[in-house]
C-alpha cells in the first residue's frame, strides 16, 4: 500500500509533464499553421503586385476593373514523370453586393496531365472570374475548370483589347508566371475547392466559402496586403481612396 501511494505522486508529475509537451507541441503546430496562411497572403499580395507592375505583360485595366473574383495561387507545383500533375494552394476574393471586395477564402487547385514528360516546375497562378455565372461556380465551393466553368487563357497586356471581348466569354481567365516569364494558361480540368482546414486557422472556425465570398465574414489583418492589391488595380482603390483598409478589418482572427 505504501508502495502504491509513493508510486502515485510520480505517475501524475510524469502525466503532467505530458500533457504540457502535448498541449506545447499543439500551440507550436497552430503557430506555424498560422504563419504559413499569413505567408500565403504576402506572397498572393506580392505575385499581383510584380505582375501588374510590367504593363506590357501584365493582366488588362478592362480585365481586372470587370472582374467579379480574382484568385491567386503562389507557387503552385508541376510535376511530370510520365503523368503530370499540378497542386497549389491560394486566396480568393470576390465583389460583395456594395462593390467593396470579400475577405479571403483559402483555396486549392489540383490538376492532372497526360504525356511523355520529365521534369518539374513551380508557377504563380492567377484566375480572374468574369461573369456571374463564373461567380456562382465558385461560392459552390467546388468546381472544375472546363466543365463546370469555361476557362481560358486569359490576354496579356495592361491595355490589351483586341482579343478581350472575345475571351471575356470564358467565365475564367487564367495566367501563369514561371521563371520571370508572364502569359495565359490552359488549365481546363484542373479542380478548385474551398481549403477548409486553412479555413479554420485563418478565421478560428470553418467558415462556408459562399459566406466568406459574399462579405458576410469581416476579413482578418493579416489579409490587407492581398486586398489592397486587389483594390488598387480592380479599380476601386480610385473610387474608394488608396489603400484604405476594408471596413470590418480585424487585427487577428478569434481563436
Amino acid at each position: 500500500m505504501t508502495r502504491i501511494s509513493s508510486a502515485l505522486p510520480k505517475c501524475l508529475l510524469v502525466l503532467g509533464a505530458g500533457l504540457l509537451v502535448l498541449t506545447s507541441m499543439a500551440w507550436s503546430a497552430d503557430d506555424k499553421d498560422r504563419a504559413d496562411i499569413d505567408k500565403r497572403l504576402d506572397a498572393s499580395a506580392k505575385v499581383l503586385n510584380e505582375i501588374m507592375a510590367t504593363p506590357d505583360k501584365a493582366i488588362p485595366d478592362k480585365v481586372m476593373s470587370d472582374a467579379k473574383c480574382v484568385a491567386v495561387v503562389p507557387s503552385m507545383v508541376k510535376i511530370a514523370v510520365g503523368f503530370g500533375g499540378s497542386h497549389g494552394k491560394g486566396v480568393a476574393t470576390c465583389r460583395t453586393g456594395n462593390g467593396t471586395w470579400s475577405a479571403p477564402a483559402p483555396i486549392t487547385i489540383t490538376g492532372g496531365s497526360w504525356g511523355l514528360q520529365l521534369g518539374g516546375q513551380a508557377v504563380d497562378l492567377v484566375m480572374i472570374v468574369t461573369n456571374e455565372d463564373g461567380m456562382q461556380h465558385l461560392l459552390s465551393s467546388k468546381f472544375k475548370l472546363g466543365a463546370d466553368a469555361s476557362a481560358a487563357a486569359g490576354p496579356v497586356g495592361r491595355d490589351a483589347a483586341a482579343d478581350t471581348d472575345i475571351k471575356m466569354r470564358a467565365e475564367v481567365l487564367t495566367y501563369s508566371r514561371a521563371r520571370g516569364v508572364f502569359a495565359g494558361i490552359d488549365l481546363n480540368g484542373s479542380a478548385i475547392t474551398q481549403d477548409k482546414d486553412e479555413t479554420r486557422i485563418l478565421y478560428g472556425t470553418f467558415v462556408p466559402f459562399g459566406d466568406i465570398l459574399s462579405g458576410k465574414v469581416p476579413a482578418v489583418g493579416a489579409s490587407e496586403p492581398f486586398l489592397a492589391a486587389i483594390r488598387r488595380y480592380s479599380g476601386q482603390a480610385r473610387e474608394h481612396g488608396e489603400l484604405k483598409p476594408s471596413a470590418g478589418i480585424q487585427n487577428t482572427a478569434s481563436r
